[in-house]
């Protein structure tokens, strides 16, 4: 902030909820300019302030697309996109490893609105243009997939979307590749949508979400948000951009020891399986290698007992309590944070319609910024009983 008397490295926090005008000249001007899509100019606090505003340049530039929309959580984010493009009697795809909620609202306000919801498997490719109707209006992709991290092949959805004979809106929830592992508009995308929660705020203190769009769709989205309320507090937006000017480093140096631990645990007795496409061996990987710039701090493992035999939910329980024990492992929902955290997903929701999850117990862990040799004595001594 530089007011031509006082420079500060931070924004200037507004809160406000009235925006005043010297005239009504003035307040016509700045509703003519703020219809138009002019970010410089509000009317009222939901509409945004000089704080919000910041904040939204740096997303752009970090996730790209022609302009973004802020919710008070990455759920409002994606209810904003689904609302912009869904109608009564039109029909959607949603593949089937989406975020639980996600899936929620689709099955129940959407469907509770007329929309015909359909899940796919989120390794369909190509062969999601079979699924495709007259009526299909949005392909819904995330890309890994909540909990298990299969890594879907986006451009060939977008490609199958855009060989339809009629328009096929593509969006993606991108938390776990943002900011900058993956850039869905490089690939063609039509909406991105981040859970600013994580790593973006990366401190653990503040809820918010951002919808993205192309050109073509921003129109749309601005208006669910405008329609639904949409607002987020300039004291939230502050704390996001605080975040941001830090999130490179940190996503960098949390992937970074994440795939250390992964590659670990791929070879102890009591983990039957890692999930997590930056190693060789993941069912994903090539597609990760062609697609993604690198990879963030949140990957499963599936569970055996140390026979080789399988682990039930009691053995995930009994694992989960001793990691948190140990102190550095939090047990909590969220992620992408400083702090590393551990869930087992049969907590966290592991529901699926047309690809059903035949493994064992999973644990989703989070890593943080502690030291790696710190976590890997914490993640040997659980596992060790």
């Amino acid at each position: 902030m530089n007011d031509g008397r006082f420079r500060t490295p931070s924004p200037e926090i507004r809160r406000t909820s009235t925006v005043l005008f010297d005239s009504v000249a003035r307040l016509r001007e700045a509703l003519d300019a703020s219809r138009s899509g002019d970010r410089r100019y509000s009317t009222y606090g939901t509409h945004g302030t000089p704080t919000t505003a910041e904040l939204e340049a740096l997303l752009l530039a970090g996730e790209g697309g022609a302009g973004v929309e802020l919710a008070s959580s990455g759920l409002g984010s994606i209810v904003v996109a689904m609302l912009a493009v869904a109608r009564a009697g039109d029909h959607i795809l949603v593949t089937d490893s989406a975020y639980g909620p996600a899936r929620d609202f689709s099955t129940g306000m959407l469907a509770g609105l007329g929309v015909d919801v359909e899940f796919y498997h989120p390794l369909i490719g190509d062969g999601i243009a079979a699924l495709i109707r007259p009526n299909t209006k949005l392909i819904w992709m995330e890309s890994p997939g909540t909990h298990t991290f299969e890594v879907q092949d986006v451009p060939a959805i977008v490609r199958a979307a855009r060989g339809a004979h009629h328009r096929v809106v593509t969006a993606i929830d991108n938390t776990w590749g943002s900011p900058g592992l993956f850039r869905p508009f490089d690939h063609g995308v039509d909406i991105s949508v981040v859970a600013l929660t994580k790593y973006w705020g990366g401190h653990g203190d503040v809820l918010m979400g951002a919808t993205f769009a192309n050109a073509e769709l921003l129109p749309a989205v601005r208006e669910a948000s405008r329609l639904t309320g949409t607002a987020v507090s300039g004291e939230d937006a502050f704390l996001v951009i605080r975040g941001a000017r830090t999130v490179g480093m940190r996503i960098r140096d949390q992937g970074g020891a994440a795939l250390e631990l992964a590659g670990r645990l791929a070879g102890h007795p009591r983990v039957a399986r890692v999930l997590h496409p930056g190693l060789p061996g993941d069912p994903g990987h090539a597609v990760f290698e062609r697609d993604f710039r690198g990879a963030s701090g949140l990957f499963s493992f599936e569970l055996q007992r140390a026979d080789g035999s399988p682990a039930d939910g009691a053995d995930a329980d009994a694992v989960t309590d001793r990691l948190v024990a140990r102190g550095r492992f939090g047990l909590g929902y969220s992620w992408g944070g400083y702090e590393s955290l551990v869930m087992p997903a049969r907590w966290s929701g592991l529901n699926r319609a047309v690809s059903p999850w035949t493994g064992g117990p999973l644990l989703r862990v989070s890593i943080g910024l502690e030291p790696v040799e710190e976590l890997w004595a914490d993640l040997e001594a659980a596992l060790a009983g």
